[in-house]
């Protein structure tokens, strides 16, 4: 007996999102589930300026609902028009993409009142939302609510654990990296050993220019390592609203031949940094998980994530694959880049151990795991 469900995601450029969705799709054509993915908006105003849309990444078949950006749509539009899809959904089973806005309350309240079961997707830990009462009551409910729940990792279960979730019906890792097609697993060692051969020290920097990833413990760390380290370089990907302020302290702190504003890159540019970089550097105060270091991973080059990060437990195995530091301490960041300089220093290695630590991460494994998930919540 075929099953079907519908699957709701808030924007079409979460690239992972789309290679999973294009896994899941592959496991429905030879399954007795169907599934069919809904995407509210191409994208989200914090989004603008990092990257374009690129529908490349999703090759299964979707229904978009709006163009633009998310919160250009009147909440009051959004809660109807989102509610009259799941009304009307001839699904058994319902993934909500999140908890934490009105009209996905809204499409709750549809899915009990038409009966479908439902699941949602959750990437928050409690390290990255610490615990307030005002919020963890609903919370509560919402998950009380929820036939299943789809993380990003250990520490997402944990929080959903804490929050009241049913234990057995919480399901990871469901995310991955999408890494650009020019990439080939095969040939990822031999292009690490190729753009690491003779250069000097290169701390790589990836991610939205704000404060919440705390870029500004980057350039303190990296301004005492200098003088420790003259050759070393810090090359920064990305934009965002800091990026004035912070080409402004470079050049406070006489570093602007030495830290390096790249603007956003994607595709080959990127995987060349990465495959050019000692380590990635990721100080986020705030971060779910940490998709960059999957993609750094996955070319064989090693992270210094902090603490907050919620990759952490999964990605980060000291002096394997990276290390951690305490979020905005710039001494300790500073100490563990250079601990990582020593540590990393036999490239080959290394690369082969991050490989190893990032394999089953991939997009096939992400969907097998909600796959799993959406058939044990449709055989109750």
């Amino acid at each position: 007996m075929t099953a079907s469900v519908t699957v709701f995601h808030n924007v079409v450029w979460s690239r992972h999102k789309g290679v999973v969705f294009s896994a899941l799709h592959n496991i429905s054509s030879a399954g007795t589930i169907k599934y069919s993915v809904i995407q509210i908006a191409d994208t989200e105003h914090d989004r603008i300026g990092f990257s374009d849309v690129d529908y490349s990444f999703h090759r299964y078949p979707m229904k978009k609902i709006y163009d633009g950006c998310y919160e250009d749509v009147p909440q009051w539009r959004m809660i109807m028009r989102l509610t009259w899809e799941v009304l009307k959904a001839k699904s058994d089973l319902v993934v909500l993409p999140g908890y934490h806005r009105a009209e996905y309350w809204a499409m709750m309240l549809a899915c009990i009142v038409t009966g479908k079961r439902r699941a949602v997707f959750c990437d928050s830990t409690g390290r990255d939302r610490p615990r307030k009462l005002l919020t963890s009551i609903p919370k509560r409910v919402f998950f009380s609510l929820c036939d299943g729940y789809f993380g990003f990792g250990e520490r997402s279960r944990d929080y959903l654990i804490s929050l009241g979730a049913k234990e057995e019906r919480i399901f990871i890792p469901c995310q991955a990296a999408a890494l650009p097609a020019s990439f080939v697993p095969e040939r990822a060692l031999s292009n690490r050993l190729h753009f690491r051969a003779g250069n000097a020290p290169v701390f790589l920097y990836v991610g939205r220019l704000s404060q919440e990833k705390g870029i500004a413990t980057v350039l303190d760390a990296f301004a005492g390592l200098k003088r420790r380290v003259p050759n070393a370089s810090l090359r920064i990907v990305g934009t965002g609203v800091m990026h004035d302020e912070l080409v402004a302290k470079v050049i406070e702190l006489g570093l602007s031949d030495s830290i390096h504003f790249l603007g956003s890159l994607q595709d080959e540019p990127l995987s060349r940094e990465y495959f050019s970089a000692t380590c990635l550097v990721l100080p986020s105060k705030s971060e779910p998980w940490g998709l960059v270091v999957n993609e750094a991973l996955s070319h064989g080059c090693p992270a210094v994530v902090s603490e907050s990060c919620g990759c952490v437990p999964e990605l980060i195995i000291d002096g394997i694959s990276g290390y951690s530091f305490s979020a905005g301490d710039v001494a300790h960041l500073q100490r563990t880049m250079l601990k990582a300089m020593e540590a990393f220093a036999d490239t080959a290695s290394v690369a082969k151990r991050c490989m190893g630590v990032i394999q089953r991460f991939d997009p096939p494994s992400a969907a097998a795991n909600i796959a799993r998930g959406c058939a044990l919540m449709l055989g109750d």
